[in-house]
């Protein structure tokens, strides 16, 4: 991002009043290091929480966790997506415009933030997903989306666990059609 990305996105993240966590990379800022300016500092230090790394899976999953600001990388998606999680899609390259798009419009769980979104527009649009009428909608559906790996997976009448047992028995079949002849 540019450094005037960065300082709206920061002011639009304070003006929402919302809790949160952001990872800040010294290298996300194009040909310099992403410094945060001391008010924005002191403005979010009773609600923000800044770190240079986290373990994505695990902050995701958590119940805490109302919305995900993402570039909207194939893991980043899958992960909110298995985890529930409504995002807030800021897609810059490679398949990330693709995925922002299927998860805005085809699975309900997103909605896209323009590249040079201004810090009104991101305030909004960080209201909007954890108060609104459309945020409360795409929580529910990505709860909706949560639930599809586990059935899958676990349940009895799951697409993967009868494609596993049938991959099992076609083994055990095999397996017992060659140790008698």
């Amino acid at each position: 991002m540019t450094k005037h990305q960065l300082v709206e996105f920061a002011w639009g993240l304070a003006n929402s009043k919302k809790t949160f966590l952001w990872v800040i990379k010294v290298d996300m800022v194009e040909g310099e290091s992403a410094v945060l300016l001391q008010d924005f500092i002191t403005e979010t230090k009773e609600r923000g929480f800044l770190a240079s790394w986290f373990c994505q899976e695990e902050v995701i999953t958590h119940p805490a966790i109302g919305g995900y600001l993402m570039l909207c990388g194939w893991n980043s998606t899958m992960e909110s997506l298995c985890g529930g999680v409504p995002m807030i899609c800021w897609p810059f390259f490679s398949e990330q415009q693709t995925n922002c798009w299927f998860s805005s419009t085809k699975l309900d769980v997103g909605m896209e933030l323009e590249s040079n979104a201004n810090r009104f527009e991101i305030e909004r649009i960080l209201r909007e997903l954890m108060d609104g009428e459309k945020g409360k909608q795409m929580k529910k559906k990505a709860m909706e989306w949560k639930l599809l790996p586990d059935k899958a997976t676990t349940a009895p009448n799951g697409s993967s666990y009868k494609n596993f047992e049938q991959v099992i028995n076609n083994a055990l079949s095999k397996s017992r059609n060659n140790y008698e002849d």
